[in-house]
């Protein structure tokens, strides 16, 4: 099998997770700046064999699309036509960076790893995103 990667897109900083070969659990990957996300992510592909890449649709809690959504679908756009052999889909994110913030804390990451590692909750934001989809395909 291969793997699946998911994307926590973000404004300046995108996080990363993605699974095993087997498919079995999500792991954190990386955070990096969005303007080098479509490079990123065109290197690893190259390293790494993935089925699919799920990217996480802004949404706001009522449903309606956030701010963020036309840069998400402009990605998604261009990642079809230059990478139609790896299919990117979305899966929705609504309440993944505040559970992103829960489990650092609950995790006890301190204080000042919090503040100094700022991409921290957009990796583990992707973690849950990538477990989710998981679950829901099982």
């Amino acid at each position: 099998m291969s793997r699946i990667l998911s994307i926590d897109f973000g404004k300046k900083r995108t996080g990363l997770a993605v699974t095993d070969p087997l498919q079995i659990i999500a792991n954190g990957l990386t955070t990096v700046d969005t303007k080098d996300l479509f490079d990123f992510l065109q290197g690893y592909i190259k390293q790494e064999e993935v089925e699919r890449i799920v990217i996480g649709k802004p949404t706001q809690p009522n449903g309606k699309p956030s701010e963020n959504l036309a840069r998400v679908e402009n990605f998604v756009n261009r990642w079809r036509k230059a990478c139609p052999s790896v299919p990117i889909e979305y899966y929705d994110e609504r309440f993944t960076s505040v559970l992103a913030h829960r489990a650092i804390l609950d995790g006890g990451v301190k204080k000042k790893t919090r503040r100094e590692n700022k991409g921290l909750v957009d990796e583990v934001s992707a973690t849950i995103i990538l477990q989710d989809y998981m679950n829901s395909r099982r």
